[in-house]
């Protein structure tokens, strides 16, 4: 390993002595509050587990989705996209929907709930209770009042969700360009100076191709780094990065000092360092989405509308509708329990994106220009030789038979 990597394990890294995990790379599900909840989760008693059933069935279903692979669309996957078969398409695969399955709980919650207040009215309307019990129903103006309180709330926090997903996407999008902007630099460079080490132009080409795998894994709970980086790195400098505090801090690391011990010019090393400014930008910009979410007392204030609104749903509209509060308010959990759904799935934006297969794709960019850089050069070379004799045969303006 050259001198200047061996200085970056040292000083760059962060390095942790040992194998062992540190704390740096967002394993966010694995604090402290993770182990109060799962030692609790030991102590329920059998009634609670039997309670907790449901929800922790829709929560795995939900998390397994959201573990699924992201796939970048092509043309055959856009033609499907609009198509007007779409609607059929997506209501017979209701059944698989993530956002459908982690709602059963508090739909079904809130149906039973419909139905209970269902079964005593009818019951006290039929003198099957006491007389001194009443039947529950409100007047309906309290709703017509708030309805535009919960549409806003229900709108804004979808529509900040979706900015917090806009922002991640466009933060990946100058990582991925910064990314394959420099692969270009490094084999120009490569390709003007022969005197420069191909060994360590090789490895810093592998270090560039790793940096947005290395941000991917640190993003993405459950990411298998060393079985992603396995191929793109050599042993020690992979056991170098899987030891760091920061990851991709310990990456851009390794591709500084490799970048020092090129022999270029010092204004094309602020060409490429720039690069790696862009690179930090897009660490600082993903680790603020993922460790500040939206607020939580809008979240929760969100939450709690929901709840107090199905709650009270069946009372309102008892006289109205009698036992069809039950459908009406599936209906309504259903509807704006899914708005809200979505808006928390997009809130976290990393694992609604194809990082997988842009990281992927940043590889066969790199391969196939790696490949070519021969084959152009000599065409090049061919072209400028062919100009060459052509002048050679022009002399005062005259051909040279």
């Amino acid at each position: 390993m050259a001198e200047p990597i061996k200085l970056a394990l040292k000083l760059g890294c962060g390095l942790s002595s040992g194998g062992m995990p540190r704390p740096g790379r967002i394993p966010r599900r694995r604090g402290r509050s993770f182990e109060i909840l799962a030692s609790g989760s030991r102590e329920q008693t059998p009634f609670i587990s039997i309670l907790r059933a449901l929800p922790d069935w829709a929560d795995r279903m939900k998390e397994r989705g959201v573990r699924r692979e992201r796939k970048l669309y092509n043309h055959e996957m856009w033609v499907e996209h609009r198509s007007s078969l779409r609607h059929v398409r997506h209501l017979v695969s209701s059944l698989s929907s993530r956002v459908i399955l982690s709602l059963v709980p508090p739909v079904t919650v809130f149906t039973a709930f419909a139905a209970a207040i269902a079964a005593y009215n009818s019951a006290v309307a039929a003198g099957l209770l006491p007389e001194w019990l009443p039947v529950l129903r409100a007047s309906s103006l309290p709703y017509q009042l708030t309805a535009p309180a919960l549409a806003l709330l229900l709108v804004f926090r979808t529509e900040a969700s979706y900015s917090r997903f806009q922002e991640g996407r466009q933060a990946w999008t100058k990582v991925i360009a910064s990314t394959n902007d420099l692969v270009r630099q490094v084999i120009a460079i490569g390709g003007r100076n022969v005197s420069d080490d191909s060994t360590l132009m090789d490895a810093l080409l592998g270090y560039v191709v790793a940096f947005p795998v290395a941000l991917k894994c640190h993003l993405i709970y459950g990411s298998d780094i060393a079985n992603d980086l396995r191929d793109k790195l050599d042993g020690d400098d992979l056991t170098a990065i899987l030891k760091s505090n920061h990851r991709p801090r310990c990456i851009i690391e390794f591709i500084s000092q490799s970048l020092s011990s090129l022999n270029i010019e010092d204004s094309e090393r602020s060409k490429l360092d720039a690069k790696l400014s862009c690179f930090h930008e897009g660490i600082s910009v993903c680790e603020q989405l993922m460790g500040i979410p939206i607020p939580l007392s809008y979240t929760r204030l969100t939450s709690r509308f929901l709840v107090l609104w199905h709650l009270t749903l069946p009372v309102i509209l008892w006289d109205d509708c009698q036992w069809v509060v039950v459908p009406a308010t599936f209906i309504s959990a259903a509807s704006l329990f899914c708005i809200e759904e979505v808006g928390v799935l997009i809130e976290e934006p990393f694992p609604m994106l194809a990082l997988d297969e842009l990281c992927q794709q940043v590889r066969r960019n790199a391969e196939e220009a790696v490949e070519s850089r021969g084959v152009i050069r000599e065409r090049i070379k061919g072209k400028l030789k062919e100009k060459g004799e052509l002048q050679e045969k022009w002399q005062n303006g005259r051909p040279q038979g």
